[in-house]
């Protein structure tokens, strides 16, 4: 690592270079942030050791300059003052860590170790953060529908308050970009935005992972654990697919809404946390309470502000919007010049079902712009029309008796959709009622 120390002792300043580059990293000693300011313009380091009192300046005045200037370097800060208050005072700004003086060159080995990984961390956030920029266009929250737009207003004038709120809608709506936008316009914006899918894990483990547990209070539970309660505190918690939530963890949840408390799997103590809630389900959560597979009380604590995202079958004008959207994004990711779609492409966009709506139309648009022949996208380019219709009341998907095709064309068509509905194959191979590893050959054999 290049590594920049900033100390007024020179033995200070000498001891630390010596150690460093004992140990293979480039350093740098300079007795002022002054400067430090200059060198750290003039070059990139990947750490900053900085003195807490230098000549009786304080190194908390310099570091958000520091900051300013390379945001993504660490900074550790030196101090003979090694309490918890003076701690805290250094990483609220902004330190990554502190090393007490005088220190050992094990201390000081352990420091640099952890920093280094801080980086790594980072630049692997970085890399995600790239990577899913090339995966989707930016979302955008403006409708061509007027009562799409209605939807989004409300959700929207409701999010500077701590009133819970509920999206409705079919999967791939986009109900998680709404809930994480919704967070992003509120006063809570600079707080944490954690998300736990109810559908993904056990009763048991969904617990734990919503409220943490304590060490034996099941098998497998080797250690003590804080679940995303706990990590959401002060910011909003996002419940997805809160529908599919267990009855035997509504209770609790209740509870979390009702009196901030709650309590660890296998604990007694009663904890507390502020959460703001956040919850999204293609269910119908009101047969779900007529038929009690959803407690009432929760139903109408969550039901604060609710909206219902409406499908891309429903919003012909914003169907094409995305479409041209996700055509010029994916033609500029293949480095490909196309002009949009032929009139018999544009027909089939509009008379095809999208029962994987926003989800599917991205999947069947970059497999277009990769499959298109010519200057346009033609319909052999696109899905065929579905037979397939979705009951929102009774959230199933049915095929339209009497449509001329096989079984094994059916169950192909059946299987394509719950795929651009789903999120993960444990969950398409839970909606289609198989093991993942048969949905594995079906997807195989039909080349999905």
């Amino acid at each position: 690592m290049d590594i920049l120390i900033v100390d007024d002792e020179k033995a200070v300043r000498t001891s630390t270079l010596i150690a460093l580059e004992a140990e293979d990293h480039y350093a740098e000693a300079v007795s002022d942030g002054e400067v430090a300011l200059p060198r750290l313009k003039e070059d990139e380091f990947d750490l900053v050791l900085l003195d807490l009192n230098r000549g009786g300046k304080s190194g908390l005045d310099i570091l958000p300059r520091i900051q300013k200037i390379r945001p993504r370097t660490p900074v550790v800060i030196f101090t003979a003052e090694a309490t918890i208050p003076t701690a805290v005072r250094a990483i609220q700004a902004g330190a990554m860590d502190y090393l007490e003086k005088p220190f050992t060159p094990d201390q000081l080995r352990s420091v640099v170790a952890r920093a280094k990984q801080w980086r790594v961390l980072h630049e692997r956030i970085e890399e995600l953060e790239t990577e899913i920029s090339t995966q989707s266009p930016p979302p955008h929250f403006t409708s061509r529908d007027a009562k799409m737009n209605e939807t989004l207003d409300l959700l929207f004038r409701a999010s500077p308050t701590n009133a819970s709120i509920l999206i409705l809608g079919e999967s791939g709506t986009g109900k998680s970009l709404v809930a994480r936008e919704i967070h992003r316009r509120s006063h809570l914006k600079d707080k944490p935005f954690v998300t736990i899918s109810c559908p993904s894990l056990s009763k048991e483990l969904l617990e734990s992972e919503l409220f943490g547990h304590v060490k034996g209070s099941y098998t497998g539970a080797i250690k003590d654990k804080w679940g995303k309660v706990h990590e959401a505190n002060g910011g909003t918690l996002f419940l997805d697919e809160i529908g599919e939530l267990p009855l035997d963890i509504q209770p609790k949840l209740l509870r979390l809404l009702q009196e901030r408390e709650y309590e660890r799997l296998g604990e007694n103590k009663i904890r507390t946390a502020d959460v703001r809630v956040i919850a999204a389900t293609n269910r119908n959560l009101r047969k779900c309470v007529e038929t009690n597979r959803f407690r009432e009380d929760l139903y109408y604590r969550l039901d604060v502000i609710s909206a219902c995202m409406a499908p891309l079958r429903e919003r012909p004008r914003d169907l094409k919007e995305f479409a041209e959207k996700f055509v010029a994004f994916f033609a500029g990711v293949s480095n490909r010049k196309l002009e949009g779609f032929s009139s018999d492409a544009t027909s089939r966009l509009l008379s095809h079902q999208w029962p994987g709506n926003l989800r599917e139309l991205r999947n069947a648009i970059e497999r277009a712009v990769i499959l298109a022949r010519g200057p346009k996208i033609e319909a052999d380019d696109l899905p065929t029309p579905t037979t397939i219709r979705l009951d929102s009341e009774d959230e199933s998907s049915q095929f339209v008796p009497g449509a001329s095709c096989s079984i094994e064309e059916l169950e192909t068509e059946h299987i394509r959709c719950i795929l651009a509905r789903t999120r993960t194959l444990q969950e398409a191979a839970g909606v289609l009622g198989i093991d993942q590893a048969t949905l594995y050959r079906k997807r195989k054999r039909i080349g999905l």
